[in-house]
């Protein structure tokens, strides 16, 4: 089982956030290690979720729940294949 740290600012979608929904999916990842990254995970890893921008730290542990798959909102300017 791997480990992966998940950045996110916290005033775009937040660990609060992620806590109210219960359960959610990555997307609109357009950093290619970071989408490397994203395909190398597998259901049951460990994931830490990062606060970037203010805050700078580790709020909260989550459970990598599926596999990855196609960003199914891929933005009109990107090209290539992204996952969620």
């Amino acid at each position: 089982m791997a480990s992966w740290l998940m950045k996110q600012e916290p005033s775009e979608w937040g660990w609060d956030d992620l806590v109210a929904e219960g359960q959610s999916y990555w997307d609109g990842v357009r950093n290619h290690q970071a989408a490397a990254n994203l395909r190398k995970m597998k259901k049951g890893d460990k994931a830490f979720f990062y606060h970037s921008v203010d805050e700078k730290r580790i709020v909260g542990i989550m459970k990598v729940v599926s596999a990855p798959y196609p960003d199914p909102r891929p933005k009109k300017a990107a090209s290539g294949s992204w996952s969620t």
